[in-house]
């Protein structure tokens, strides 16, 4: 375990071990200012000595890897769960405000000077996991004096992985091409004969069904399937199941071939000494040292780690602030939300339970709380409020330290 450490001004020093820092602290040479990561702040004016400090991020769609090294050991290792609601979120907003068309309800004026896509636009969902990008780096800058930056960039050639022999003028036919709409083509797909009941049903009338919500899967043919009349209202009323598993589809590989200079550019912008490489260099590197597959491990080899001293690090998780659904029902004034503070807490705050700490996933008025780690693993679901001490205040980033939650006491 390290302490991280920054002078009086606020900048970052190379970090120190915790007999030092408890000394500095019983000494009134430091104050505690952060306390996961555990970081001091000195009281007095020090040398500003420092060592050439390499950051390698592993960049993802859901998961950020992150690992600092000096030519010694790994001073800061971390894995991030990046949130994946926001086309969910989005998809009901734009619900929402459709139906505003067709019922009494506050009035807005029209609006219609705000249409104009700017230059370097992206979808809210992919705008969010750049900038979740650059906090994360932040963060580790604000605790460490990180003079170089490596990211691990990638571009994907999505019907090349559809079909590895596609080439020449064949990119520009998919797999679409000759069929009026999407429902057209899946139906041909499917030979149109119901899926499930392969026609055993005697329905006639085919219809074109999303194996996941509309709101995440979209309209992709590989998130439609052909079923009869008679099964598809079945599975709408939920009185079967479709044996079927939703296509990831290409997601991940869309938004690392979107985003992956962008994220240098702006790292540049930001003042950064940065540097990129690509994910053949990490794996062949990865299979070298005999390290397994993980994104923290993958973050360790791009920031050059060799044979360095391991840190078990940290386990990061985005979460969302708060619900904005201010009201519900048709120009109702009942609140759809709840306090943010119950009994002086709030939701994901972490806390100190029978020595176990972890956070509220779950609030009742009556100030009993459900509590979990930060992997989801419920500790206890009814817990009074008396018997929680407040370690941290959610601030959109859980933070764990990897090995530190524990399964309930008895």
């Amino acid at each position: 375990m390290l302490v991280y450490v920054i002078n009086k001004n606020g900048n970052p020093l190379m970090p120190c071990k915790p007999a030092k820092a408890r000394h500095l602290l019983e000494t009134n040479k430091a104050v505690v200012v952060k306390r996961t990561p555990f970081t001091i702040q000195l009281t007095w004016d020090c040398e500003d000595n420092r060592q050439p400090v390499t950051l390698g991020v592993d960049s993802g769609y859901e998961n950020i890897g992150l690992s600092v090294t000096t030519d010694k050991e790994e001073v800061f290792s971390a894995e991030v769960k990046l949130r994946t609601d926001i086309v969910k979120l989005n998809s009901e907003r734009r619900m929402c405000r459709r139906t505003r068309r067709n019922r009494k309800t506050r009035y807005r004026k029209p609006r219609f000077l705000n249409r104009r896509i700017k230059t370097g636009w992206l979808a809210p969902s992919i705008q969010h996991k750049l900038d979740s990008h650059i906090k994360v780096i932040d963060m580790a800058k604000k605790i460490l004096p990180i003079t170089k930056i490596t990211v691990e960039v990638a571009a994907f050639d999505i019907q090349k992985i559809k079909n590895p022999d596609i080439e020449g003028v064949e990119y520009q036919n998919g797999e679409q091409s000759g069929f009026r709409n999407v429902k057209e083509y899946v139906l041909y797909r499917d030979g149109h004969i119901c899926q499930r009941c392969k026609g055993k049903s005697g329905d006639k009338i085919l219809e074109v069904h999303h194996i996941e919500s509309r709101q995440t899967g979209g309209d992709r043919p590989a998130n439609l399937i052909t079923l009869c009349r008679t099964c598809h209202d079945k599975v709408t009323q939920g009185n079967i199941k479709l044996k079927i598993k939703p296509s990831k589809g290409f997601k991940a590989e869309t938004f690392m071939t979107m985003v992956r200079w962008r994220i240098i550019d702006k790292l540049r912008e930001l003042g950064n000494n940065v540097s990129h490489t690509y994910g053949y260099i990490t794996k062949s590197r990865r299979r070298e040292l005999g390290i397994e597959k993980s994104h923290s491990n993958d973050a360790f080899v791009i920031a050059k780690g060799t044979n360095q001293t391991r840190l078990n690090g940290y386990l990061i998780k985005q979460a969302r602030r708060c619900n904005r659904k201010l009201y519900k029902g048709i120009r109702s004034h009942i609140k759809n939300t709840a306090p943010r503070f119950v009994h002086g807490f709030q939701r994901f705050d972490k806390v100190l339970w029978n020595g176990v700490e972890c956070f509220i996933f779950g609030r009742r008025s009556s100030g009993y709380f459900a509590l979990r780690d930060l992997v989801g693993n419920s500790l206890n679901a009814s817990v009074r409020y008396t018997n929680l001490e407040l370690l941290e205040s959610f601030k959109t980033m859980l933070i764990e330290r990897k090995g530190e939650a524990v399964s309930s006491p008895a």
